[in-house]
């Protein structure tokens, strides 16, 4: 039987230390240790879809105060690793990942474990900008109210804080009232952000958060990325190999494999390193064969 949320959410929350301690030994392919602790660990992880396996043996660590860029041809995966970290996956009838996931050292796939909890230590943010029917400010409040927050001023400061965060609050701060539906792509991405800071996640993971925006939206969101990454642990998927240079501080590139009987895809991950390391110095020929453009 499942763990109420508040005790759940609480055990995820496992001193760095003891998380630290519990955690088994980083898997391979792995990038260097950098100055932050390891948030997550992917161990040996397929994913399958009914008995389609969309992912096959993938094994990482994600590191705190780093942004991480997953990056591949469509269809290698990226996005399903992406959502198995704070198990959006569980949402998809027959989905199920094999392996194992651990979150600052606690099993996310643990039976006590609520994915309702897990979701709030673990924000995401979609491909396409999707503000609720709202005002700007219900947008922004809507988690903490679900959370039990009713102090309106308690509520004013979450609302302004967040939006600060996402560098929108000089754009908003006088028409909080008016639809968030009114906003244009890259402030509506950026509310969207806000929406998931305001109930103060630990990581936010984001699915090709800028593939509908103009260069200027995106460079805006970008900025956003550095400025929180201090705060916040930030996991990316992209098909824009200059921004994962921009933004990232490892990349993973996953590809494809194909069996020929079957017809039949399955993503692999093929190098996990630090940015400059897999654009610059790849160890596999098919990345080296992916970020120079020779294949796509």
């Amino acid at each position: 039987m499942e763990q109420p949320e508040q005790e759940v959410a609480t055990s995820l929350q496992t001193p760095k230390v003891a998380a630290e301690a519990q955690a088994p030994p980083a898997p391979r392919p792995q990038a260097p240790s950098g100055m932050g602790g390891t948030v997550f660990d992917a161990e040996k992880v397929s994913c399958y879809y009914g008995s389609f396996r969309a992912v096959t043996d993938v094994s990482l660590s994600i590191h705190e105060n780093e942004i991480t860029a997953f990056i591949g041809p469509s269809g290698c995966g990226k996005t399903t690793v992406l959502r198995t970290l704070n198990r959006m996956n569980d949402l998809v009838v027959g989905a199920r990942v094999e392996g194992e996931v651990r979150y600052r050292g606690a099993s996310l796939y643990a039976r006590d474990v609520s994915p309702i909890a897990v979701r709030r230590r673990i924000g995401m943010v979609f491909q396409k900008p999707n503000p609720f029917p709202k005002s700007i400010y219900d947008n922004v409040a809507y988690g903490p109210r679900i959370n039990g927050e009713r102090n309106k001023q308690k509520l004013d400061e979450i609302v302004e804080h967040s939006l600060r965060q996402a560098a929108l609050w000089d754009e908003v701060k006088n028409r909080l009232k008016a639809s968030g539906l009114g906003l244009s792509g890259g402030q509506a991405q950026r509310l969207c952000i806000a929406r998931t800071l305001a109930v103060e996640p630990d990581v936010v993971l984001m699915d090709e958060p800028c593939s509908a925006l103009d260069p200027i939206a995106t460079g805006a969101i970008e900025d956003l990325m550095h400025a929180i990454k201090s705060e916040y642990t930030i996991v990316i998927v992209t098909h824009n190999m200059q921004q994962a240079t921009r933004v990232s501080d490892r990349t993973a590139f996953f590809s494809v494999l194909v069996n020929e009987e079957s017809d039949t895809r399955t993503g692999v991950l093929v190098e996990y390193g630090t940015t400059e390391q897999i654009f610059h110095d790849p160890t596999d020929s098919r990345t080296q064969a992916y970020v120079t453009g020779r294949i796509g």
